[in-house]
């Protein structure tokens, strides 16, 4: 098979011919259709995430159809279409497996770090941790499904019944959540690079009703600000930006350090809070939201031997929407 790898070496995948993974018990053997593009994987070749397996396919937003299934799979069949997303394996045992956090696991497997992932033409993956996809999205509207929508839908949780949601850095993840949020009926205020008209006109096309750059204060209070931008000084600005009693949510795996900023910040009872991985449970309701609610996801579609470009255009800020190799 193909696949686009990463040793380690420098900040590029290489192009490389591999053997066909074979399905161990419980994994199934998955044609792979499309993989999201997503910023985690730019992390890992940025070498920010620490102890990646190396070398490694990245991917983590994977699209397929079952080729084949390891013994004692159940709930899927050959020919099945099927989503793989970033949460990849748990211990099931440690006190936060046992206590339904098991995106908080203490010996986790994370698709496309450290297991191998979908820049490939074929991965394996544990059927455990696998999603049935909404048959409405093709297979590259799906797959940003599997990581920005599942982690910005988590996002959202976690701001509980904020009706003013502030959304900064207007990426995959943020055009996926901003149609939720306005479905729920809260109000979405956009925050884009400085600067970015383009990145704020499609933020109103998808019903936004504010958008501006993340240096200028909203028209109104904000009951919560979702981060999905990686800039620590993001945080002060959110902060600032918040009602009392509000909320500001970290939605990366990865962010600049946070500058230094004054308690009267956060005086009031707001909080700054974290979102880490995704739930099994998280991916069965968010599926359903997306099967419930027809979400329009904007992508622009790489082959895989341009995971490279797909990368530089999404660190360079010239994509809107979602980044998707489509290999099938």
């Amino acid at each position: 098979m193909r696949a686009m790898v990463f040793d380690g070496s420098s900040s590029r995948l290489g192009e490389m011919q591999l053997p066909d993974p074979r399905p161990a018990a419980g994994q199934l053997l998955i044609d792979v259709h499309a993989c999201g593009v997503c910023r985690t994987d730019l992390h890992l070749i940025d070498h920010e995430l620490p102890h990646p397996k190396q070398p490694v396919i990245p991917g983590h937003e994977i699209v397929g159809t079952v080729a084949a299934l390891g013994a004692g799979v159940e709930g899927f069949t050959v020919g099945e279409r099927v989503g793989v997303p970033w949460l990849g394996h748990t211990c099931g045992h440690c006190r936060y497996c046992a206590s339904a956090r098991e995106n908080l696991c203490d010996d986790p497997g994370f698709t496309g770090y450290t297991l191998d992932g979908g820049y490939a033409e074929r991965t394996v993956a544990d059927s455990r941790y696998c999603f049935h996809l909404p048959a409405q999205y093709s297979d590259v509207e799906a797959a940003p499904l599997l990581c920005a929508g599942l982690i910005g839908y988590r996002t959202l949780s976690m701001a509980g019944d904020a009706r003013r949601i502030g959304i900064y850095g207007y990426g995959a993840a943020a055009h996926i959540v901003a149609q939720i949020a306005r479905q729920e009926g809260r109000t979405v205020y956009a925050f884009t690079r400085a600067g970015d008209v383009v990145g704020q006109q499609f933020a109103r096309r998808l019903g936004a009703a504010w958008a501006g750059g993340s240096d200028v204060a909203p028209p109104d209070e904000l009951d919560a600000a979702l981060l999905f931008a990686p800039v620590g000084a993001l945080v002060p600005i959110a902060l600032k930006a918040v009602a009392k009693g509000g909320i500001v949510v970290c939605g990366g795996i990865h962010m600049s350090d946070i500058p230094s900023f004054p308690y009267a910040f956060l005086w009031g009872e707001r909080r700054v809070v974290s979102v880490a991985n995704l739930t099994r449970d998280d991916g069965a309701a968010f599926m359903q939201v997306a099967a419930n609610t027809r979400l329009q996801i904007e992508t622009t579609t790489y082959a895989l031997s341009d995971a490279n470009r797909a990368l530089d255009d999404l660190r360079s800020g010239r994509l809107t929407g979602a980044a998707v190799l489509s290999i099938r």
